[in-house]
């Protein structure tokens, strides 16, 4: 697995919108996530396509697939952001260039939707991609050091590195009101006591489903780490099937690491545990939940294709390798 060149100070990141456009962002908060980015030391670049808008907020296909290729086909471009998430970026991996991919392998951050385009770029072009925060992400004013401690961790360093919980997460609606932030204390649960170490995968567990029985989907599954998480539109029940549908096309998962759901999707932690004792691959393998990243903050960013140590008594995941 071919690790892209980390980060550096004054490297330019090109964002695009794989998925839904980054019209939803507005003028202003396009403004501040790039004033951010470039406060951290980067140069910030836009894909020809990223504004344009169609019936399902999205660009077409072709567009797409021309700003993915400009980005990675650019020498000057160390990394590649995606705006946002949505619902489309699937649609367009028949048509990516995956050999050109894999000649200019850079790393690629985003999460939601963009499980489909990061897993098919691992599997096809057969580099590390990464789960972490979109370009939007980096509009938020408040509660954003550990996303942005663990984005730099994971992205600009080739030393091995740590992550536990956060001191403290939130479900509100932030980039609504800036100002009004509602904050909770963190506590990351075992299910499964252990300790596990392999090969990460995973992302959105919706996403991620729609890749069964497609070229885009990674054939070989033994001995991996599974990280899923899932948004507002999940419930116990949708969970409960999307996740006995995935461990019945994959074996000999080693640990299971459940991000953080959303106050609406209804997920409580009795839920959570009731569906991990329904299912009986997971019940001899370390199991966490309510781990910091997903469609909650604060998240951190991990490594699609990268190595983690699991461990469940100190809750601390190890990444090296990435």
């Amino acid at each position: 697995m071919i690790v892209p060149s980390k980060l550096q100070q004054g490297d330019e990141i090109r964002i695009i919108a794989p998925s839904t456009s980054a019209k939803i962002l507005g003028d202003t908060g396009v403004d501040k996530a790039k004033a951010r980015l470039e406060e951290m030391g980067f140069v910030v670049t836009f894909g020809q396509h990223i504004y344009e808008s169609d019936l399902f907020s999205s660009s077409s296909i072709e567009s797409r697939v021309d700003d993915i290729h400009a980005a990675f086909s650019d020498p000057n471009v160390k990394a590649i952001l995606t705006a946002i998430g949505g619902f489309s970026s699937n649609e367009i991996l028949p048509y990516l260039d995956y050999t050109l991919i894999k000649k200019n392998p850079k790393i690629l951050c985003g999460f939601s939707d963009i499980t489909a385009l990061a897993t098919a770029i691992t599997t096809k072009s057969e580099f590390i991609t990464y789960s972490g925060p979109h370009f939007s992400t980096f509009q938020m004013e408040k509660g954003r050091s550990y996303h942005e401690q663990n984005f730099l961790k994971c992205l600009t360093s080739s030393d091995s590195y740590s992550v536990t919980a956060s001191s403290y997460w939130s479900d509100d609606e932030w980039y609504l009101d800036q100002e009004n932030r509602r904050f909770e204390q963190t506590n990351w649960k075992v299910f499964n006591e252990g300790e596990a170490c392999g090969q990460i995968f995973g992302g959105n567990l919706s996403t991620l489903n729609l890749l069964q029985g497609t070229p885009y989907m990674p054939s070989g599954f033994d001995k991996k780490i599974l990280f899923i998480e899932d948004d507002y539109e999940t419930r116990p029940q949708i969970f409960a099937r999307d996740l006995t549908s995935l461990l019945q096309s994959i074996h000999n998962v080693q640990a299971l690491v459940i991000g953080r759901f959303q106050r609406a999707s209804q997920m409580t932690d009795e839920d959570i545990e009731f569906i991990l004792t329904k299912i009986p691959c997971v019940k001899d393998i370390p199991v966490l939940y309510n781990v910091d990243f997903g469609h909650t903050q604060s998240m951190f960013t991990f490594p699609i294709g990268g190595t983690v140590k699991v461990d469940t008594s100190s809750k601390k995941l190890d990444f090296w390798r990435f």
